[in-house]
């Protein structure tokens, strides 16, 4: 039997995260197989273990560039104008959050036209989150306007269908009658708060009490790529021996995030993803200047209570408690995406459309997230290899 050939691009352990969720509407299809291949890039070190996990037919890159695909996915546009196959092109977090503010790459991160005409090449598809992004690619990139298709958000949408499992996930983390959580999260980069542990460390250690709170730290892929896992768990095994959950890159921290009594964050995707959950947020730090004004992040930004460095941490938390509005972050949460509860009917009607294949005769139905591991369970060396 002859089947048609699907790539999955995968430069990093986030952007392979992200595309499982794509690849999972492509299940149980018998007229395809799905091959995998990791191009070169700065913070794909990780990405041979991450497949390696999966069970992947993984195909080197050198060979992919001179094989034909009848499609291929992207997070990322490094080196995909080489693929020989319809591609469709995907972010590879919420939104379009950061952007660059000098030199010739200047613009929001994921729509400037390097990032949407890779290496001048015009992709088969775009696919965007939200119709406000139609207005940001008519200014920067008209050309790609009309291949453009507003798909949703898959994360938003798994996060949303596993609402009801909250207590179910806090069971999982360990979590008894009484105790709270504190997620702390970090992006990636110099104006991250990863760049400020050092001063929020002592804090999550030393201000919590120990059996009334219970805390857990997910930090960017990139963080880890870029400085190295060894390193990323020499700087935090203070942390692990006292108790706190350093959640590995491969784990799902999506349950983890909604599982969450408060989040700590910044200006990245799973900060604006805690909006989802209803959980009080505080910001460690959030920089003006990496953060696309247009997006929701920049409205989080403006609105969310920022982390003092003089006042009690049990104090700014009871405080945020109090007067934490769920209502108030409606409009922030309705900018993650203009289809909630339609990325995976969107996509998969996109990606069949472009194979010249009819869809499966069934919806495509959003699964809720796999339960957790118990907060102990993420020592030095351990991990989880779910997306």
């Amino acid at each position: 039997m002859g089947r048609k050939k699907v790539l999955a691009v995968i430069h990093t352990v986030t952007y392979g995260k992200r595309l499982l969720d794509v690849l999972s509407l492509l299940e149980a299809d018998f007229r395809l197989q799905v091959f995998f291949t990791a191009p070169p890039h700065d913070f794909g070190d990780d990405v041979p273990a991450f497949l390696a996990r999966l069970g992947s037919v993984v195909l080197p890159w050198d060979q992919v560039t001179r094989m034909t695909f009848d499609l291929a996915l992207a997070a990322g546009p490094r080196g995909v104008q080489y693929i020989d196959a319809p591609l469709i092109t995907l972010p590879h977090g919420a939104n379009y959050l950061k952007r660059v503010v000098d030199g010739a790459d200047a613009g929001v991160a994921g729509l400037r036209r390097q990032d949407l005409l890779p290496g001048g090449r015009l992709p088969a598809a775009v696919g965007v989150p939200h119709h406000a992004e139609l207005r940001e690619l008519a200014r920067t990139c008209p050309e790609v306007l009309p291949l453009a298709h507003v798909i949703g958000d898959p994360v938003h949408d798994r996060i949303t269908a596993s609402l009801p499992l909250r207590a179910a996930y806090r069971r999982a983390l360990g979590l008894v009658e009484g105790q709270k959580l504190v997620v702390a999260v970090s992006t990636w980069g110099a104006n991250s708060s990863f760049g400020r542990f050092d001063a929020l460390l002592p804090r999550l250690i030393g201000e919590l009490p120990a059996g009334r709170y219970r805390t857990a730290l997910l930090v960017h892929p990139n963080v880890w790529a870029g400085h190295g896992a060894y390193q990323v768990r020499s700087w935090l095994a203070r942390c692990g021996q006292l108790g706190i959950g350093i959640v590995p890159p491969e784990a799902d921290w999506r349950s983890i995030l909604i599982a969450a009594d408060w989040i700590i964050g910044d200006h990245g995707s799973v900060t604006l993803y805690g909006t989802l959950t209803g959980a009080p947020m505080l910001l460690a730090t959030s920089s003006d200047r990496e953060i696309n004004p247009s997006s929701p992040a920049a409205t989080l930004a403006a609105q969310a209570p920022t982390l003092s460095p003089t006042h009690p941490l049990v104090d700014q938390l009871d405080y945020v408690a109090r007067e934490y509005r769920h209502e108030e972050y409606a409009p922030i949460r309705s900018r993650i995406t203009s289809e909630p509860g339609r990325f995976n009917r969107n996509m998969r009607r996109l990606m069949y459309g472009l194979l010249g294949m009819g869809q499966p005769a069934h919806d495509p139905v959003t699964v809720p997230l796999p339960a957790p591991l118990p907060l102990p369970a993420w020592a030095p060396g351990r991990g989880e290899a779910s997306a």
